[in-house]
């Protein structure tokens, strides 16, 4: 059944990434109005997560960002498809690193690097950025169900050399390029809820308590990778801007959680400029109400568990 399923869909979705942009986003455009005013989907989940991520605007100001979400989430879907058919010309045009030399920097320093972003905007085409540096490049990902549409993702997700890999691969590839002197650059999307039982630390983000996951930490105070938060911009439709920033030079020395915090500071600062292009459908504070109750009497500060 996956077989026939992908049989069937993508030789439109062949067709899709043929299709000048300007077409492209008419398409998205239909596409919205079915899925949000048709569908609905995760319409509830989207409103809870605005309310409480922004208790301070009133609901006309949320039911804004909320469209302009759904607009925006569309678009991305479609980009996504398009980069099956998208031109290098066409991608440096639309997806613009602002500094690449910050990257080029630490590999000339022989340094192997985290790249650690949220969904937020477009990171679909970060993928591009392999063709700007000269590490290997991988990318942690959550394999898709059905294993036909899970291979057509990675193979538009390498279209630039990316390597994707599972989350339980990353730590033997990680220490197998430390032990051959590979210079290497992993990225992770790294805003997701962790589940309950795996949950290590706790923090604030949008003013809200929940746990966050450490993982990509870890692997950079146990192998000394540089964690570097890429912050994505959309400064037009379908166009981009991605900024390196580093977030430590000598990630074993400082305190735990310290890197993870600083990753979600940067995340927050990123939609409280922009809330439209975060991805709301994300059930991102599901854990709120299951505080650890050695932290329910203090809410001021992060927690471990």
């Amino acid at each position: 059944m996956q077989l026939v399923v992908y049989i069937l869909v993508y030789p439109l979705l062949w067709l899709i990434s043929r299709l000048p942009f300007k077409i492209i986003y008419f398409i998205s455009d239909g596409v919205y109005v079915l899925l949000y005013h048709v569908i609905g989907y995760r319409k509830k989940v989207v409103r809870n997560n605005l309310v409480l991520a922004f208790p301070e605007k009133s609901d006309e100001e949320r039911l804004l960002i909320e469209k302009e979400f759904y607009k925006h989430f569309c678009d991305m879907f479609l980009e996504m498809i398009k980069t099956l058919g998208i031109t290098n010309k066409q991608m440096k045009k639309r997806y613009v690193f602002t500094n690449v030399e910050v990257m080029q920097k630490l590999e000339n320093e022989g340094k192997n690097i985290m790249i650690m972003m949220p969904h937020y905007a477009s990171w679909e085409w970060v993928f591009s950025l392999n063709s700007m540096v000269k590490s290997k490049a991988y990318a942690i990902y959550q394999p898709i169900q059905n294993k036909y549409f899970d291979r057509l993702v990675r193979n538009i997700r390498s279209k630039y050399g990316t390597t994707l890999i599972k989350t339980y691969e990353s730590r033997n590839i990680i220490a197998a390029a430390k032990e051959t002197n590979e210079l290497i650059t992993v990225g992770i999307i790294s805003d997701q809820s962790p589940m309950l039982q795996r949950a290590r630390h706790w923090t604030k983000f949008m003013d809200v308590l929940v746990p966050i996951h450490v993982g990509a930490e870890e692997l950079c105070k146990s192998h000394g990778m540089i964690p570097v938060y890429l912050k994505v911009k959309k400064v037009g439709r379908g166009y981009y801007q991605a900024t390196f920033k580093i977030l430590t030079e000598n990630p074993s020395v400082i305190a735990n959680y310290e890197i993870s915090e600083a990753f979600m500071k940067e995340t927050e600062k990123s939609i409280r400029e922009a809330p439209e292009y975060y991805f709301w459908t994300h059930k991102r504070w599901k854990h709120k109400d299951k505080v650890p109750k050695e932290f329910q009497k203090d809410t001021s500060k992060a927690v471990s568990s």
